[in-house]
């Protein structure tokens, strides 16, 4: 029985997983097996840390929106806010409080003044 060449379908297809991992260090760029695991890694944790990233973000944009608040009104909080600003059915979401918080912080002050003294107001007026 005669040898079967393989040709160019096995080579495109290792040079394609070489090309992915050109960056990578020592074996991991050169074995062709050691290539082919730390691409299936390096997927999986792309894949894990997209989800990580977004709640990162979530608990950055609270801290800041937090820290802002609380300088000016020591009893007023970033849950107390986030409440009151579903009451007056304002959705602006954390990424632009947070924006808002360290760029213009005065306009975010404002933003809650009125929050406050609306809410105020709605009570004052069902307690009526």
């Amino acid at each position: 029985m005669t040898r079967i060449r393989r040709g160019y379908v096995a080579r495109r297809r290792r040079i394609k997983i070489r090309l992915f991992a050109s960056s990578f260090r020592g074996a991991h760029s050169r074995l062709t097996r050691t290539i082919t695991q730390q691409k299936i890694r390096a997927l999986v944790s792309a894949n894990r840390d997209r989800d990580r990233q977004k709640r990162n973000f979530r608990r950055l944009w609270i801290t800041r929106i937090n820290a802002v608040i609380r300088e000016v009104w020591v009893s007023y909080s970033y849950s107390r806010l986030i409440h009151d600003l579903y009451r007056r059915q304002l959705l602006l979401n954390r990424k632009i409080l947070a924006q808002i918080a360290i760029s213009n912080r005065n306009c975010l002050y404002m933003i809650s003044n009125e929050i406050i003294k609306k809410v105020d107001l709605q009570e004052s007026a069902r307690i009526i």
